[in-house]
């Protein structure tokens, strides 16, 4: 227990520091470290722990602390999260200080300006390995998540809806094998 504590401190300790432009940035990097490196979950079992963890209210990275939970229960929960959000927290606040001082500069507008499709990408990266975590090969599945993709993209429809119509779906057994 103590050596997977040890690795999971270590694991969200490095991508605290990765997590540039938003936590979800990460989400890549982290399904490969606790599905396919470490083995501590399924890719199904760590898509349905971000899946509740973006239900849940609170911060959008609380699938770091499920993922804590699920691996070593309450002590993971504790070493998992002090891991992910210290590090991170301790660098912002330094780099923040030497960033509001040059906040005029022109250099500093155009490293802005080139970390947004940097930022995008990793988003997107992102959404992709949820995606295919998710839905794995049924197209039905597939074209739900399209569908909810474009209308969250392009209507005022509240998430909340999206996730209650993805469960009624779910209810009914639309894509099931």
């Amino acid at each position: 227990m103590t050596d997977t504590l040890w690795t999971m401190a270590l694991l969200f300790g490095q991508l605290s520091l990765l997590a540039f432009g938003g936590g979800n940035t990460i989400l890549p990097e982290m399904h490969r470290q606790v599905v396919e490196v470490h083995h501590w979950m399924s890719s199904a079992e760590f898509s349905a722990l971000f899946a509740l963890a973006q239900a849940a209210p609170g911060p959008n990275m609380m699938v770091v602390t499920l993922v804590g939970w699920h691996v070593a229960g309450w002590p993971g929960v504790l070493v998992s999260s002090l891991a992910k959000f210290g590090p991170s927290s301790l660098l912002t606040m330094l780099v923040m200080h030497g960033w509001e001082r040059f906040k005029d500069r022109p250099w500093r507008r155009k490293v802005q300006a080139a970390l947004v499709p940097v930022t995008a990408g990793l988003v997107a990266s992102s959404a992709i390995l949820i995606c295919q975590a998710a839905n794995g090969l049924q197209p039905v599945l597939w074209g739900i998540t399209a569908a909810c993709a474009v209308l969250a993209w392009r209507s005022s429809l509240h998430p909340l809806w999206l996730l209650a119509g993805g469960a009624v779906v779910g209810c009914l057994g639309v894509g099931q094998v």
